[in-house]
């Protein structure tokens, strides 16, 4: 069954998709990676070694429990903020082969005004953030990934963009 995965950085509009279609879309099985909780800097350093190791364990645990699932008769959608070294890894770990991968991105300004104003979250609003984003941007481009720019295009749009990629 199809497998579709949505990542990005922060502000991008890969929640609210997710969410929207988990609203609307009943067909479609959602999963979203901070559901599990995201501890804090100084955990993930003490568990885990480093942000990113954390990032990387739970993106293979993820992708494990979900090759699971992916003989049912429902697309899935999987949403959250990782590498996409990381996905192709647990990709290949779990034996999914069938999955497409699309980063959800937007400009600066968008990006600024989405953490600050919508979400409230003025903390990751900064240029570490952008940094981030410009990153997943240029691994995106680089391995050939779709790349779903939601900077001047409605929810509505994005969701159905995304829909018409999990149908096949």
């Amino acid at each position: 069954m199809r497998l579709l995965i949505l990542t990005g950085a922060s502000g991008s509009g890969k929640t609210a998709i997710a969410e929207k279609i988990e609203r609307e879309h009943s067909s479609v099985t959602v999963f979203r990676f901070d559901s599990i909780g995201v501890p804090s800097p100084e955990e993930r350093i003490v568990r885990w070694g480093s942000a990113g190791g954390w990032q990387r364990a739970m993106t293979l645990e993820w992708l494990a429990r979900i090759a699971v699932l992916l003989n049912q008769d429902r697309p899935v959608l999987f949403e959250g903020q990782m590498r996409f070294e990381f996905i192709q890894e647990g990709l290949l770990s779990a034996g999914i082969r069938d999955a497409r991968i699309v980063l959800v991105h937007c400009d600066h300004a968008m990006r600024m005004y989405r953490l600050r104003e919508e979400r409230r979250q003025k903390e990751l609003a900064n240029a570490r953030m952008l940094i981030w984003a410009e990153f997943l941007k240029r691994e995106a481009e680089a391995a050939g990934f779709e790349v779903l720019d939601t900077s001047k295009i409605s929810i509505e749009e994005s969701v159905d963009y995304v829909c018409q990629r999990l149908k096949g």
